[in-house]
């Protein structure tokens, strides 16, 4: 089990800096001055980049595994090919990895690494409490988050969360606020803006995500 803590009190977790500037002008009579409206200017911030992945199709061939050991199936496979392929068309290439450390979450993340480079120089945490999280209603979302600030430094905008339903299917309808079905080896392309991800999570709040897109293996 990962214990996780995120904190919100820092000055990362603050809204965007705006500044204020009161132009001064010259009025109508003797050097007089009239002010002027106040002006905003709003600093941009990054977006903040989510991707969450549900594992391959899984094989139940050999009934005597357990369920954390079942190995993806031939299907699995192929569709993890072509999703990969897909993220990466998009330009959707995430610099952390958060997975499950199951076997069909360990077996789809070797593919992805196996078909595009660029899956090779994302740093990778296994974490275990990913996969009986998903097990539980309503957990999932804030593990997430929790896991996310954790490990996710300032500089990291593309983050890519791997597990399991009912949980992965939860956690990207809270944060988007949309009803999402997750099947095997579909994942949600969530966006927001922040300095940090603390921030990008207070902002956003439940809801305030917003889906780009659903990438799906085609359809046999």
């Amino acid at each position: 089990m990962v214990t996780v803590v995120c904190s919100s009190s820092s000055s990362s977790c603050m809204s965007a800096t705006s500044t204020f500037k009161n132009k001064a002008g010259s009025g109508s009579g003797s050097g007089g001055f009239r002010s002027q409206p106040l002006v905003m200017e709003t600093a941009q911030v990054p977006p903040r980049r989510l991707i969450l992945l549900r594992h391959a199709k899984s094989s139940w061939e050999d009934r005597s595994l357990k369920d954390h050991d079942r190995p993806l199936s031939k299907d699995g496979e192929t569709d993890v090919i072509q999703v990969t392929y897909k993220l990466q068309k998009l330009g959707w290439i995430p610099q952390l990895i958060l997975s499950s450390d199951a076997t069909r979450t360990r077996q789809t993340l070797k593919i992805m690494q196996d078909q595009v480079r660029a899956f090779l120089e994302a740093e990778i945490h296994f974490i275990s409490s990913f996969y009986s999280v998903a097990a539980m209603d309503g957990q999932t979302a804030d593990h997430l988050r929790r896991a996310i600030c954790k490990y996710a430094r300032d500089e990291i905008l593309t983050v890519m969360c791997m597990g399991h339903n009912r949980g992965w299917e939860e956690a990207a309808s809270t944060f988007s606020g949309a009803s999402i079905e997750l099947k095997t080896c579909n994942a949600a392309l969530l966006e927001a803006a922040g300095k940090s991800w603390e921030e990008a999570f207070l902002l956003a709040g439940d809801g305030g995500w917003k889906l780009q897109q659903l990438v799906k293996p085609n359809v046999r």
